[in-house]
């Protein structure tokens, strides 16, 4: 019954937010895309279909256009309005990276940046909601598609804006060595975890050692965007091809709105 009526909600804010893009119509620009996982069996809202994903990323390369975060940064931070593009953005560091998302990678021909909580693959922990770690060996595999960039989140994907400012500095300077030391990679973008806005001190951290960070915002991100608060859009398994295209065009803004609202609440006194 519980599942039914939290399906039921699902869809009724995905309707009403595509209503309310038909009155005013979202702002274009490139919109980064969030994935979770992708056939890790967890059968989640954030863990989808692998034909599902094939399918969109084919549409994105053939309609849109896909590029890499590191062009992201670059065109928002020009002065020449951007053209629609979209980038693909993976959170927190689940086996299926390696198994399932990188040959659909490779065989689309799509760029992709991975986020890694780094405790959970040194030591192999399982991730939230009984996420299975990749491994390091894996994660070289998936770095010698050429396709990858590999980015900081967190070590033990924790809330940053709960922490003192040494433990922040400590938390993220761990994230970036084992990145270093085990892929031979510097991490030079950074996700906040539970896409929560940092308190200041973590904000001066992440500004000093990455070249962007990225938070909730189902929205597009315009030239003149802050590289340190790029707004990403969430892909779940529930929005079906109606409401990923919209999201892919910057839509759904309403969603995400309400979701963060309640994101607010359901994390208030959490630290991970």
């Amino acid at each position: 019954m519980k599942s039914t009526a939290v399906a039921a909600a699902r869809t009724a804010l995905k309707t009403g937010s595509h209503l309310v893009d038909r009155v005013v119509a979202p702002a274009r620009g490139i919109v980064v895309l969030i994935y979770h996982r992708v056939g890790h069996g967890s059968g989640g809202e954030m863990d989808l279909d692998p034909g599902a994903f094939r399918a969109q990323l084919e549409w994105l390369r053939d309609t849109i256009g896909v590029i890499s975060l590191d062009d992201v940064v670059s065109r928002v931070s020009g002065s020449t309005p951007v053209q629609p593009a979209v980038a693909l953005t993976f959170d927190d560091g689940t086996d299926d990276w390696h198994r399932v998302i990188a040959p659909i990678l490779h065989d689309v021909g799509v760029p992709g940046t991975f986020y890694v909580a780094t405790s959970f693959i040194e030591h192999q922990e399982a991730l939230p909601s009984s996420g299975h770690p990749a491994t390091w060996s894996g994660l070289a595999e998936l770095a010698a598609t050429k396709l990858t960039t590999f980015s900081s989140h967190t070590h033990h994907h924790i809330l940053l804006d709960r922490l003192e400012p040494t433990a922040i500095a400590a938390e993220l300077d761990r994230s970036v060595d084992l990145i270093g030391e085990r892929l031979g990679v510097e991490a030079r973008h950074f996700c906040y975890p539970k896409a929560l806005e940092p308190s200041a001190a973590a904000d001066a951290e992440v500004r000093r050692r990455f070249d962007s960070a990225v938070l909730a915002g189902t929205r597009a991100n315009t030239v003149g965007a802050d590289p340190y608060r790029l707004a990403r859009s969430p892909v779940q398994r529930s929005d079906g091809r109606r409401s990923f295209e919209a999201k892919a065009h910057g839509g759904l803004g309403t969603e995400d709105r309400i979701r963060v609202m309640l994101n607010r609440r359901r994390y208030r006194g959490a630290t991970v």
